[in-house]
């Protein structure tokens, strides 16, 4: 069965895309840490990324430093944080976090968005890309 990504990336469920090239995809997280939140995933499902092979490992981590200069550049932040946890979803994914400060690191303290703001955040990160 197919992974909620591998829907979102298909277009069978809607999403704030920010970037896709032929084998990856970035799109805003809709539970977000903090403004910008974005999760870059390999269109090719696979559940963990030490399975991932090092060509596809490697692209994923050069898509994800693009998108990530493209949401420093649109969004008001100290940097951009990095993690792979990878628990919610069977399929491998980057998330890419705007911090002010630790607080924006944990996944204890989410924002709520409208979906102007999500769509607003989207094109500001994507027309830097």
């Amino acid at each position: 069965m197919s992974s909620i990504f591998t829907k979102i990336i298909k277009g069978e469920i809607p999403c704030y895309m920010i970037a896709e090239d032929e084998d990856y995809f970035a799109f805003l997280d809709i539970n977000p840490n903090s403004k910008g939140h974005t999760l870059c995933v390999p269109k090719k499902e696979v559940d963990k990324i030490m399975d991932l092979d090092e060509e596809t490992y490697m692209g994923l981590m050069a898509f994800s430093r693009k998108v990530g200069m493209a949401i420093e550049a649109a969004i008001d932040c100290k940097r951009v944080g990095l993690t792979v946890i990878g628990l919610e979803v069977p399929h491998v994914h980057v998330h890419l976090i705007p911090l002010q400060g630790m607080r924006d690191a944990t996944f204890q303290n989410k924002i709520a968005l409208t979906p102007g703001e999500f769509e607003a955040i989207a094109q500001s990160i994507r027309s830097r890309m």
